[in-house]
């Protein structure tokens, strides 16, 4: 509640401080007729400030300067991250919204709550920063992609306020801990958990902090940041900032004169001026000549001291010898002074020759380069060739749309930060409209390997060919981006996962029917994957905020962005370990063998979901109920599955039912696959199970069994939940909102 009042009141201070940052610009420059300065930010080329104004080198580096405050501030994009300085190869940028926080109240109820996270592509977070966590009962998962998902925590505890005194500032787990990201991230989530609610620290110690920082920004004050929270989350947003990473990406085109290239990575690089010289590096004439005889602060000399290109010599005066850069460093010749002198004046004309010859070779170099070709186009290096030689020769169109650049970037406003609608470890979502007045689900996908452009290819002509009205279908794809970017179409109504846990959706509509309806629509839909599509897929990252529902409240799968083709004649796949913490299949995890079965383990996840209302991990169960497969297999195993089925379900359910499904979940989750059905099994016995409550006689017969049942149950002291029950405030990522449910659950963008 308080966030955006803070923000503003504390964003000026951090940005005078950063001021006197080293790195911050020297001598760059913008392009002839554009605005340099932002306040007292310097904008150097090929940063640009304003949008389609032509000032940056392309739109991935323009910067808007907003003049709307007492000091004008100057913002990355259309976004709401602020920029504080920006050098040669980083910027700074505000703390705030990657600040995840909780604060509780004296009854152990949570008073704040809030997941921080950050996207800031096509640039990355700097290993300069670090990952913070602050509190006394607290931990925290810090997780993003670089190319692969990468995930990492960091554990605070103590006992007592004192316990953070005598530190020297440092976080060594006693109150704060802190530790190291990986190079590479353009994203990053911070899920921040409490142990017990801070219940045994709540007389000193209400909140837990988490969050990314610069490295020795953030100086941890012991028992005063564990008791004022007011006051360590002032300091945090006035005093800490965070290093972002920027590269061009290219062929060393835009390095001009005196400057050399700096590949990183293939196909990106840096700019910098050689040695001697200086000025920006992107903008024609280059870098020039430093005078460094007029510095004699940075470029001492203690005696006659000539500029020359790229450098400077210093020499003791006539009739003198030594090191005419040291204090006092020339003495008096004793004897052979004319032969000293001359052999100093051929060493100096070699020097310049040298010196000459290498700044002839480094213009040679540039020159060359200048000449080779540029590469291939986005378009060649996503496959769009290929793709588009493999649709001719199918002889269809109508599978399979290109679209192209300037269609997709007017359909989501130029990929605004409003038509956000889910960000995930595989890219982010767009909502868009397009010409046609069609709505679709625009995902920009995560960084390829070009090396992969074939296969890539071939799964997404599969893809256009799974026809089933469970599936979400995709429409096409864009390859004239940086990255390719896939075109769904668009489910309005939420995920699964939201109607069974948030308040938002709330489980008027999802009776035991309903569930059993779902249940069996989401099982046809991945049996269809993995057995009559024209090759097996797996999904791979099974789970309910993959499921998702239209206005009509029918199933859609979505997200292969994890899925897996299997050749017919194999049974299963060895690839890396990806899927969701809670749905992912054991004997995947520990012998990397991917088959049908592992999507059969998450789903049985999914199902003990529907009927219980639990999450997949709950930090607030018992320790041999934090996973919920584990807590329903015992619970089954040992008679008492009736303890832990939603209220709601023992209502209209039959006790046959129940059981039915319990064990057919118990199976889904068996450790090992072999002993799981296949999904096309799971899909027949719910479908039974759903027929059987379509017939009333067979109701009849078991009303005064389910009637005992549910008098049973609320006669016992075991179900103090009510019969709709809701979530807390855990985050979630989903890719259809109803618009309703999108302005008040709407995220503040992968930008914030």
């Amino acid at each position: 509640m308080f966030l955006p009042f803070i923000i503003f009141l504390f964003t000026f201070p951090l940005t005078m401080a950063l001021g006197t940052f080293q790195g911050a610009t020297t001598n760059n420059t913008a392009k002839s007729g554009c605005q340099t300065q932002c306040g007292n930010v310097t904008v150097p080329y090929p940063f640009g400030i304003g949008k389609d104004t032509g000032c940056s080198l392309d739109e991935s580096f323009y910067v808007t300067c907003n003049t709307s405050y007492a000091e004008p501030k100057l913002f990355f994009q259309s976004s709401n991250i602020q920029i504080y300085n920006i050098s040669d190869s980083e910027f700074r940028i505000a703390t705030d919204s990657g600040v995840s926080y909780k604060c509780f109240n004296k009854d152990e109820t949570l008073s704040w709550d809030y997941g921080g996270w950050y996207s800031i592509s096509p640039f990355t977070f700097s290993t300069k920063n670090k990952f913070i966590v602050l509190g006394c009962d607290d931990y925290s998962l810090f997780s993003g992609t670089d190319g692969a998902d990468i995930s990492s925590g960091c554990v605070t505890i103590c006992s007592k306020a004192q316990h953070g005194t005598d530190i020297n500032g440092q976080c060594s787990g006693m109150g704060c801990c802190q530790t190291s990201i990986p190079e590479g991230l353009n994203y990053y989530n911070i899920t921040l958990y409490s142990f017990q609610n801070h219940k045994d620290v709540l007389s000193f110690n209400r909140c837990g902090y988490a969050f990314l920082a610069e490295e020795g920004s953030f100086e941890f004050k012991g028992a005063i940041d564990l008791i004022d929270e007011w006051a360590v989350w002032e300091r945090i947003l006035a005093t800490v900032p965070v290093v972002v990473d920027w590269v061009v990406a290219g062929n060393c085109s835009e390095c001009k004169g005196n400057s050399s290239c700096i590949k990183i990575d293939g196909d990106r690089y840096l700019c910098k001026c050689i040695n001697g010289y200086q000025g920006n590096p992107y903008l024609d004439p280059g870098c020039q000549d430093i005078n460094e005889c007029e510095d004699p602060g940075t470029y001492p000399c203690y005696g006659d001291c000539m500029n020359t290109l790229g450098g400077y010599t210093c020499s003791c005066p006539s009739g003198s010898f030594g090191d005419a850069k040291a204090v006092n460093g020339c003495d008096q010749y004793a004897k052979d002074s004319k032969n000293s002198s001359t052999i100093y004046i051929i060493a100096t004309v070699f020097g310049l020759l040298a010196l000459l010859s290498v700044i002839m070779g480094i213009l040679f170099g540039i020159r060359r380069r200048k000449l080779m070709s540029f590469g291939e186009k986005f378009f060649e290096q996503n496959g769009g060739v290929l793709l588009r030689q493999k649709i001719n020769s199918q002889g269809s169109h109508e599978a399979m749309t290109l679209f192209s650049t300037a269609q997709l970037r007017k359909a989501t406003k130029n990929y605004s930060q409003e038509n956000i609608i889910g960000c995930g470890g595989y890219g982010v979502v767009y909502k868009g409209i397009l010409s046609n007045k069609r709505v679709v689900a625009i995902k920009k996908s995560k960084i390829m390997d070009g090396s992969q452009d074939e296969q890539f290819v071939n799964e997404v002509l599969i893809l256009t060919q799974v026809i089933h009205r469970n599936v979400v279908k995709l429409l096409g794809c864009c390859l004239e981006e940086e990255v390719p970017v896939l075109v769904y179409e668009f489910i309005s109504n939420n995920t699964l996962f939201h109607h069974i846990h948030s308040k938002m959706g709330g489980m008027s509509w999802l009776s035991w029917e309903n569930r059993l309806r779902v249940a069996v629509e989401a099982a046809g839909a991945f049996a269809y994957l993995h057995s009559d599509a024209i090759m097996p897929i797996i999904h791979r990252d099974v789970k309910s905020t993959n499921i998702l529902l239209d206005d009509n409240y029918t199933t859609k799968i979505s997200d292969f962005g994890a899925s897996r083709l299997v050749p017919l004649d194999h049974e299963h796949v060895t690839t890396l370990i990806q899927g969701t913490l809670g749905y992912l299949d054991p004997e995947y995890f520990n012998t990397s063998q991917l088959t049908d079965k592992s999507d059969v383990y998450s789903f049985g996840v999914v199902l003990a979901e529907l009927i219980t209302g639990k999450k997949p991990i709950g930090v607030d169960r018992a320790n041999d109920g934090k996973n919920l497969a584990t807590y329903f297999v015992n619970a089954v195993k040992e008679n008492r599955l009736y303890q832990i089925v939603e209220p709601r379900i023992l209502r209209e359910g039959t006790f046959e039912q129940i059981q039915a499904a319990g064990d057919l979940v118990k199976r889904c989750l068996s450790l090992q696959r072999h002993d799981r059905p296949t999904m096309k099994m799971v899909a027949v016995e719910l479908d039974n199970l759903r027929q059987f409550t379509a017939h009333p006689w067979v109701q009849q017969q078991s009303c005064q069994k389910t009637r005992s049942l549910v008098l049973e149950v609320e006669q016992s002291d075991l179900y103090e939940v009510p019969l709709v029950s809701h979530g807390t405030n855990d985050s979630e990522s989903y890719h259809g909102r109803t618009h309703t449910a999108f302005e008040e659950n709407k995220p503040h963008g992968c930008f914030s």
